[in-house]
């Protein structure tokens, strides 16, 4: 193994020896998606795209270049070719009937909130 004293590199357990060579048989290598999550429970963001043999490769290039920008609690690297898209042409599939009641704002609340921290703003 490679002995370094950065821990990114140790980490990756890179042998000295390694058998796999990732142009062999591509000329380019593969895409993959990034998405990252800031804290937990938040919900994971695509932040960009990196370039790697493997998914290996891919997941050490996005702690590298998307885990260091910001603060990252977890990474997922996913390739381009296996995200599956909807068709533009299928935008039908979208249209739902008016559900006003999903969102807060037909609530009309803010009046009857706004009186009474009126009314009791000396009290508290």
């Amino acid at each position: 193994m490679i002995k370094s004293l950065d821990p990114r590199i140790t980490r990756a357990e890179i042998e000295l020896e390694n058998p796999i060579s990732p142009l062999k048989d591509l000329d380019q290598w593969e895409t993959y998606e990034v998405f990252h999550q800031k804290k937990r429970g938040d919900q994971h963001m695509h932040v960009g795209i990196v370039h790697a043999p493997n998914a290996e490769m891919a997941m050490l290039f996005a702690k590298e270049q998307y885990g260091r920008r910001g603060m990252s609690v977890n990474i997922w690297v996913v390739k381009t070719k296996d995200v599956l898209t909807s068709e533009y042409e299928d935008t039908d599939m979208f249209d739902v009937t008016e559900k006003l009641y999903r969102e807060a704002s037909g609530y009309k609340v803010m009046e009857k909130i706004n009186k009474y921290k009126k009314e009791n703003k000396n009290k508290v």
